[in-house]
């Protein structure tokens, strides 16, 4: 308990700057700390829906009623969810139209997968970069609290004869507070940006490859011109995948 006293009386009779120092770390601390908590069900959530995704693509269903289903969802389809839909709908759409070559129609759903893409992409990688800054420049502020602390007390020697621990402790002190609190704030935030970049890397990596097996159905089907038979005319018949491989 005294030591806790003793840490806070360190604080609060901390010179102006270096108690800015501590304030402005204790803040980005606790932002990088509400970024990790969101980032992490985030993922999560991301992750989980991705892998319910892939089971209902590849049961061997008729993609029509897949795309029905996500279509008629109040909320608005995101990640694999919102790549298929917005490529089978960019194909459904092109096909219906005259004179358009399979090379068109691979196309045009291949870049409408891809917006939506870049579009999830950019909401699984919000705020990561807040981690990264947190994490590399957090220790650099912590140690010009540092550098404070010492200048100080190194200063408060200028009028004394004789110096003696007890009177450059208050000001080491001071400093080392500052370059801990730096490290407290850096720490879980490197961490956590390193984990979470990985599983956004692991969740592009599992786009890219749903958007290029889905590539492969519209190409065997792309010669196909049959009449649209769904709503909006954005679906169109004699899709379907056969169980994935183990």
């Amino acid at each position: 308990m005294n030591n806790d006293l003793s840490i806070l009386r360190l604080v609060i009779d901390a010179s102006i700057p270096v108690q800015i120092v501590l304030a402005a770390l204790l803040i980005a601390s606790i932002a990088s700390w509400a970024v990790i908590f969101e980032k992490r069900r985030l993922l999560k959530q991301a992750m989980r829906a991705a892998s319910e995704f892939e089971a209902a693509f590849w049961s061997g269903g008729d993609l029509n009623t897949l795309y029905r289903d996500i279509a008629r969802s109040e909320a608005t389809p995101l990640g694999m969810a919102g790549i298929f839909e917005a490529g089978f709908r960019e194909f459904g759409r092109l096909k219906q139209e005259s004179g358009m070559s399979s090379e068109q129609l691979i196309e045009g759903a291949q870049r409408a997968m891809r917006v939506s893409q870049l579009r999830e992409m950019d909401r699984l990688e919000g705020n990561l970069a807040f981690l990264a800054t947190v994490s590399n420049t957090s220790p650099y502020v912590g140690l010009f609290g540092t550098v404070v602390g010492i200048i100080r007390s190194f200063h408060a020697l200028g009028g004394v004869q004789s110096a003696t621990i007890a009177m450059v402790a208050p000001g080491i002190s001071e400093a080392l507070i500052a370059t801990a609190m730096g490290l407290v704030a850096a720490i879980p935030a490197g961490i956590a940006f390193n984990r979470y970049a990985d599983q956004v890397n692991r969740l592009e990596v599992r786009y890219d490859t749903f958007s290029e097996e889905l590539s492969a159905i519209f190409q065997r089907n792309a010669t196909r011109r049959e009449p649209a038979a769904a709503e909006a005319g954005a679906t169109h018949g004699g899709l379907r995948t056969s169980p994935r491989p183990a």
